[in-house]
C-alpha cells in the first residue's frame, strides 16, 4: 500500500482524530449489529498503546431535521464501545463547541473522547455531506494527527474526511482502512490469477461499471441474482414475472458480445408463481422460464456449475447475492456460493460488502472469507476503477511535507 498508516506518525500525547464508521443498525436504541464497531477495535486500541489522546467521531444514520436526532445519537455507540475496550468513554453529546473543546483539553495521554453523529450538521444546509469548509477547518483544529478508519464513507467528499484532511498535515489510513485497500484494491489492481468476480444483486444498472472495468480485468465473471433475467433476456428467452431491467437489455447484450465468453450465466433456475417466502417452487432450465412465474434463486446445477468455474482460482470478489436470500427457501444459492469459497483452497476470497457481506455474515461464514469489506458503496466504487475522495486525501508513503495525496 503507498498511502501512510498510523504506524509511520508518532502518537504519544498528540491528539488523535480517528474518522470510524460507526453507522451501525439499531432499533429502539439497542444496537442490532455490533460488526464495524468491532472491526474498529484494532485501530482504536492500537492508538491508545501508543498514547496517543483519542478524538472518535463517526456518522449514524439519516438525519434530516430535530426530530431525526433522538434516534440517530451516538450515545449507544459510546456505551457500547467502552465496553468492548473495558474502558470509559468520554461522550460528548455535540458536534462543536466549548464542552467538545473542553473535553479534548481535559485529556491524558490514552484517553478516548467521542462526539456526536456528524450528521446532524446537516440539519441546517449540509454542512457534513456538502463539505462546510468552515466546519472541516474547525474539526481540523481540534487535533493533530488525522486518522481516515472510515472506507464505508471513502466514496464521499464529506467536512469529516476530505474536509479535515484538507487542513492537517498529518492524514494517515486506519488498519481497517488499510485492511480495505490491500485486499479490494489489489484484487482488482494486481491480482493472483486465476481472477473470477461473482456479481449478483437486483439490477445491471447498479454494476454497469463494476462489469465494465472487470471485463478487462477479470478471467470469468460469474453473474447471478435477479440481474441474471436481464442477460437471459438478452439471450431472448423469456424471462416471466422476473425482475428485469427492459431499458438495459441492448446493453446486457453488448456486454456479453464484448465479454468474449467470460461471463457465464446462471443455467436454471428457482421459479414461483408469487413473491413469498412461502410459495410453491420448482426448478427449470433458464431459458424455459414460463411467462406468468418469476426467477427467485439460482438451481443445483448453476450451483455445480459455479464449483466446477471457480476450482482453481487464485483470487474472487463476490458482490451481490444469488438470490432472494432474506427468505430462507431462496437463500440456498448464495448459501452454496459461500460454502464453495469457504473450502476454495489457497484463494484470496473478498466479499465487497452490500447484501453479499450481509448475507455471508447471516449463513454463518463470516470467518471463512480472506475479508469481507464494511463499505458496500465504496467497495462498489473500487471495484468500477474509481478514485475514492476518502482513500486519496490520505499522505502518500514518500510525502514527508504533508501535501502528497
Amino acid at each position: 500500500m503507498s498511502k501512510k498508516t498510523m504506524k509511520d506518525v508518532e502518537l504519544k500525547g498528540k491528539v488523535v482524530l480517528i474518522r470510524v464508521d460507526f453507522n451501525v443498525p439499531m432499533k429502539d436504541g439497542v444496537i442490532t449489529d455490533d460488526n464495524r464497531i468491532v472491526q474498529a477495535l484494532s485501530t482504536i486500541k492500537y492508538a491508545i498503546d501508543q498514547g496517543g489522546k483519542l478524538v472518535l467521531f463517526s456518522h449514524l444514520g439519516r438525519v434530516k431535521d430535530e426530530a431525526d436526532k433522538a434516534d440517530n445519537s451516538l450515545a449507544p455507540v459510546a456505551k457500547r464501545l467502552s465496553q468492548l475496550l473495558n474502558r470509559p468513554i468520554t461522550f460528548v453529546g455535540e458536534t462543536r463547541g466549548e464542552q467538545l473543546e473542553k473535553a479534548i483539553k481535559a485529556m491524558s495521554n490514552g484517553d478516548v473522547v467521542m462526539f456526536e453523529n456528524t450528521r446532524f450538521e446537516d440539519i441546517n444546509g449540509k454542512k457534513e455531506s456538502k463539505n462546510d469548509p468552515e466546519l472541516g477547518k474547525y474539526w481540523a483544529s481540534l487535533g493533530d494527527i488525522f486518522v481516515n478508519d472510515a472506507f464505508g464513507t471513502a466514496h464521499r467528499a464529506h467536512a469529516s474526511n476530505v474536509g479535515i484532511a484538507a487542513n492537517m498535515k498529518d492524514v494517515v489510513a486506519g488498519f481497517l482502512m488499510e485492511k480495505e485497500i490491500n485486499f479490494i484494491g489489489n484484487a482488482v489492481d494486481n491480482p493472483v490469477r486465476p481472477f473470477i468476480a461473482i456479481l449478483g444483486g437486483a439490477k445491471v444498472s447498479d454494476k454497469i461499471s463494476v462489469i465494465e472495468n472487470l471485463i478487462n480485468k477479470a478471467d470469468k465473471i460469474l453473474i447471478c441474482g435477479a440481474m441474471a433475467y436481464t442477460f437471459y433476456k438478452a439471450l431472448g428467452y423469456e424471462v416471466g414475472t422476473s425482475k428485469c431491467e427492459n431499458d438495459f437489455v441492448e446493453f446486457a447484450k453488448g456486454l456479453l458480445e464484448k465479454a468474449n465468453g467470460k461471463i457465464i450465466l446462471p443455467i436454471d433456475t428457482v421459479i414461483v408463481k408469487e413473491f413469498s417466502e412461502f410459495a410453491e417452487s420448482r426448478v427449470v432450465t433458464s431459458d424455459q422460464i414460463p411467462a406468468d412465474e418469476m426467477g427467485m434463486d439460482i438451481g443445483p446445477k448453476t450451483i455445480e456449475l459455479f464449483e466446477k468455474e471457480l476450482q482453481g482460482a487464485k483470487t474472487v470478489v463476490w458482490n451481490g447475492p444469488a438470490g432472494v436470500f432474506e427468505f430462507d427457501k431462496f437463500a440456498v444459492g448464495t448459501n452454496g456460493i459461500c460454502r464453495i469459497l469457504a473450502n476454495l483452497v489457497g484463494a484470496t476470497t473478498i466479499i465487497g460488502g452490500g447484501d453479499s457481506a450481509a448475507a455471508a455474515i447471516k449463513l454463518g461464514y463470516e470467518d471463512k472469507f480472506s475479508h469481507i469489506s464494511t463499505g458496500g458503496g465504496a467497495s462498489l466504487e473500487y471495484l468500477e476503477g474509481k478514485l475514492l475522495p476518502g482513500v486519496e486525501i490520505i499522505n502518500d508513503k514518500n510525502c514527508c511535507c504533508g501535501n502528497c495525496k
